[in-house]
């Protein structure tokens, strides 16, 4: 069943007085809308500005059911709400999948998308078992404060940057995010069911060192999105936009400002 929700959002309006297309911000999995604030500050500049929390994170509404076409809905309504016609997407990781997601609903509503570090496939692999392990814990203790809980966590989660990201949506012993709904719903999460081919501009960015796009995917990629073409950045992982910020913008910059190629026959 497909229903939207109102999602919670804050907009940039642009400083320029000649603004571009809108441009909308998803974030991944366990985030909110503050996790693409560095792109957020850059972007506004030339254009309005969107950053959504997703259903089930955040302040926006709680929901059993965490699927991408019930996700990408939810945009897609926030759209209609704000009076969008036409919007260029950026979305990391499981935000990039719903933004892949929009495509099949909405094809002629987006101008561009940018899918950071993610593809457009089944993953089948559970990467965030410790993480749900580390914010039970949290939850079990009773814990209100964010160094207590950091201590718990690095007891699951060895890298300190993933604890510090999950940190910033607990508030007053609470965590913004619906850890029940996220367990029950992660084989949604982590799949994908193939869509139609989208033939209009897409980037994909890839952290180097990130397993989320592999060279094995090429094909699925190029049978969802024909014109899609990737950029690499040397010596990143998952959270390339984070550790490498400049260089991610300046690759949207690029792919943004450029004219839509209609030929454009994609490229890895």
């Amino acid at each position: 069943m497909n229903f939207a929700m109102k999602l919670n959002f804050r907009q940039q309006n642009a400083l320029s007085p000649t603004a571009s297309l809108p441009i909308i911000l998803i974030h991944g999995l366990f985030g909110n809308l503050d996790n693409l604030g560095v792109l957020a500050r850059d972007l506004h500049k030339d254009h309005d500005v969107i950053q959504v929390d997703l259903r089930d994170h955040g302040l926006s509404p709680r929901s059993p059911e965490v699927n991408y076409p019930d996700m990408a809905q939810d945009v897609l309504e926030l759209m209609e709400g704000l009076e969008i016609k036409k919007a260029i997407i950026i979305g990391h990781s499981m935000g990039g999948k719903v933004a892949m997601a929009m495509t099949a609903i909405a094809s002629d509503r987006i101008e561009k998308l940018i899918v950071i570090d993610v593809a457009p496939i089944d993953y089948q692999l559970r990467r965030h078992d410790q993480i749900f392990a580390a914010i039970n814990a949290v939850t079990a203790a009773g814990v209100t404060q964010r160094q207590e809980a950091a201590q718990l966590m690095r007891e699951s989660i060895k890298e300190e940057g993933v604890i510090q990201f999950l940190l910033k949506s607990f508030h007053n012993g609470e965590w913004r995010f619906n850890v029940p709904a996220l367990w029950d719903q992660y084989e949604n999460i982590v799949g994908w069911q193939p869509i139609p081919p989208w033939p209009h501009p897409i980037l994909f960015i890839r952290g180097e060192l990130s397993p989320y796009i592999q060279d094995s995917y090429r094909d699925e990629i190029a049978r969802q999105f024909p014109q899609a073409r990737a950029h690499v950045v040397a010596g990143t992982g998952h959270w390339v936009h984070a550790e490498k910020p400049d260089s991610v913008l300046r690759a949207i910059h690029r792919f943004i400002d450029e004219e839509s190629d209609e030929n454009s026959t994609g490229e890895k």
